[in-house]
């Protein structure tokens, strides 16, 4: 419970000590989600689920944010816009990251249901892009608005474009 209040605090700092922004209110479901799997007591457990279940669906469908509690996501996240943001299950996006509207991360094709995107620490995500499929992107890395990554990202490195290719530092 401790690191849940912490994470959550952590969450809502970082979203400006707003608890009405969708983006944090979005963060503090899923952390819920993921501490409701340690609960070991049936009779906690499946009230919090329970509770759980009700926030995650209202979160997804007034603020349009999809992020499923088997996801993986890392301390000081930001989600800065709502709608529209879609998390596959497995991907595991790292610390410090920031995503915008309009975002998914997830599978490529259903022949692969568990090839998702790694997401590196401290990562921009652009509003619109499109990060797809068994790739990586490294810590540092920006995804340009409206970018389609179906390759890995090296770290420090932006992409832009369908597909996001680098671009050059000026």
């Amino acid at each position: 419970m401790k690191a849940l209040r912490s994470s959550i605090k952590s969450d809502w700092i970082n979203h400006g000590r707003d608890w009405t922004k969708p983006g944090f209110r979005a963060l503090a479901i899923y952390r819920i989600g993921v501490w409701r799997m340690t609960i070991d007591n049936p009779w906690i457990r499946k009230p919090v689920s329970f509770i759980y279940r009700v926030l995650y669906r209202l979160v997804r469908n007034l603020y349009g944010i999809e992020i499923p509690y088997t996801a993986t996501l890392g301390n000081d996240v930001i989600i800065e816009h709502q709608h529209s943001i879609v998390v596959h299950g497995l991907s595991a996006i790292g610390d410090g990251t920031i995503i915008r509207q309009g975002v998914t991360i997830g599978i490529k094709n259903l022949d692969d249901l568990d090839g998702v995107p790694i997401i590196g620490k401290r990562v921009n995500i652009g509003a619109g892009a499109v990060i797809l499929g068994r790739i990586h992107v490294g810590d540092g890395a920006t995804i340009g608005a409206n970018s389609v990554v179906v390759h890995d990202v090296p770290a420090g490195i932006t992409v832009v474009g369908i597909p996001a290719k680098p671009i050059r530092p000026t």
